[in-house]
Parts: structure tokens; sequence; C-alpha cells
């Protein structure tokens, strides 16, 4: 056997309705590490792919809102075992995009993997913690919880691009949204690497969509798209920002500004999960009082 091989170069595609498409345009663009060494060719989407994107989430939104919050969390824990068994990859992926060290781009990895297990816990516990019982004057039951807004567009940080993906990617499907995620546009490779994980887990296709190429240009058919619910500005700068705010105001989405963010290792809160959250309030009579006072 000859000791030489030729290589096999990896074909990173977007991930679109559990499924791997090339872009639509048949663009692509070079990706390179920190050094501005070649790493591979990526798919530059069109804004028909963003919009064939939202189609997919929006079919698989009924399904992934309708689910028990227990299954879900079974679901994203069945990710996060993926992305485990995937670690070398991520933090070879992790390292070229970084310009990190192989021992620094682990810890990266391995905090992203943490998050993931971090936000699957969530899934049963969020309505307990944000939703209850309101005290009225009079003989009413009102029961507030919370609900899915429904198809988020999320724009992923630009300098974080595995962990920061996964704290703006985790919560919005945790609480039942589905996503179209608008990949790190320098460093688009972990997030398309994502999908390959996402297809091979138990999640829906559809529940989370993956397109890479410029920011700027998928981003804006998402924020001024009539189907969308709402958008996450992680990955825009201050004017991109302002102008997809702009857009988005016309069918009243729900927007998360950018915010500054010095360590994506720092605990996340709830605030990702409960900025996509619709509050449900119930009334309901008790009937009439007893003599005791009390009612059912």
């Amino acid at each position: 056997m000859s000791d030489t091989r030729l290589s096999v170069f990896k074909t990173y595609k977007l991930y679109v309705g559990g499924k791997f498409p090339r872009s639509e345009s048949g663009r692509v663009y070079e990706v390179t590490d920190s050094k501005g060494t070649w790493l591979a060719n990526a798919p530059l989407s069109s804004r028909k792919d963003a919009r064939d994107a939202v189609v997919a989430a929006r079919k698989a939104f009924g399904g992934w809102s309708g689910a028990t919050a227990y299954n879900r969390g079974q679901i994203l824990y069945r990710v996060a075992e993926m992305l485990e068994g995937r670690r070398e990859q991520y933090v070879r992926e992790v390292a070229a995009a970084e310009g990190l060290s192989k021992s620094k781009a682990a810890d990266q990895v391995d905090a992203a993997i943490d998050r993931w297990v971090w936000y699957a816990g969530w899934t049963d516990k969020i309505t307990q913690v944000i939703g209850g019982g309101n005290p009225v004057a009079g003989p009413y039951f009102n029961l507030s919880s919370p609900e899915p807004t429904g198809v988020v567009a999320v724009l992923a940080p630009q300098e974080s691009s595995f962990l920061g993906l996964v704290s703006v990617v985790a919560p919005v499907i945790a609480t039942g949204n589905t996503a179209v995620v608008v990949a790190s546009e320098r460093s688009p490779l972990p997030a398309l690497s994502l999908g390959e994980v996402l297809a091979t887990s138990d999640l829906p296709g559809g529940v989370v969509n993956v397109l890479s190429g410029r920011t700027a240009e998928i981003a804006a058919p998402l924020a001024a798209h009539q189907d969308v619910n709402a958008i996450d500005l992680a990955g825009a700068d201050e004017v991109l920002a302002k102008e997809l705010e702009i857009a988005a105001a016309d069918n009243l989405k729900r927007v998360l500004r950018p915010q500054p963010v010095d360590n994506w290792s720092a605990d996340p809160g709830t605030d990702r999960m409960t900025a996509f959250l619709e509050t449900k309030t119930v009334w309901h009579p008790t009937g009439s009082l007893g003599a005791s006072g009390s009612a059912y």
C-alpha cells in the first residue's frame, strides 16, 4: 500500500428542513483560519434559501411546540451526547476558526456541550419559574403560563463560533420555538457541523435550520419576513442591527438587541429563554362561595 494518499476534503452544506441542500444560488465562499489559510468552501446562502428555511421552520413548529417539555429535554440531551461523540472534530474546527490553542479550544467545546445540557434541563422547569397563579379580586382562577413565540431568526455571534452559537440556539428551541440560524460569517464551519449532529439526533427536521454566507444579505429578508415571529441580533453590528430592527417592526416581531458579551462562558441565566416566550393568561370561574368561604 502506498504511504501517500489524497486527502478527502469535506463539502459543507446548509441544513434546512432536516436535509443538506447546497445553496440555491450555487455560490460558495472561502473560509480561512485566523492566519488566512484556506479551510473550506462554505455555501453562500441566498434570499430564497432564507425563505425556504422559514417554510421548514414553520412546518416543524406545531409538532415541536406541541411536544411535552420532558420530551424536548430528552431530545436536547441526545444532541449533547452526539456533540460529545464529535468533540475532537469541534476542537479542531474551533481552534482553526478562532486562532486558539488546542487546549483552549477544548475548553470552549466542553463549555458549549455543558451549556447544551444545561438548557436541556430547563425545558420542563422554565414554566414553573416564570408561570404561576395570579391573585384576583373575585371568584376566579387566574393562571399565567409561557408559550413559544414561533419561528425565531437567530444571527449567531461572529466572534464565538461554537460556544456563542450554542448559547443563542439552545434557549430558543428549548422553549418550543423553531429557529433559522445565520452562522458566523467568518467562522461558519462549527455551525454547519452542528447541522450534521442535529440530523443524526432525534430532533425533528426543520426545528433548527442553518444558513451560512453574508450575514447582512441573509438577515435582511428574515427581518422583513412576515412569517418570522422574532429575531435575535447577537451577530449583527450596530448599523446592521438598527436596519434589521426597523424591518422587523413591520409585523411587530420580538427583537433581542445585540448584548455586549465579554465572556460567553459566564452563567447565561434565563434571559435568552424568556426573550422568546409569550405569556398566556387564563381566567376560570371558581364557582359559588360556600358557607365556609371556600370555593372550588
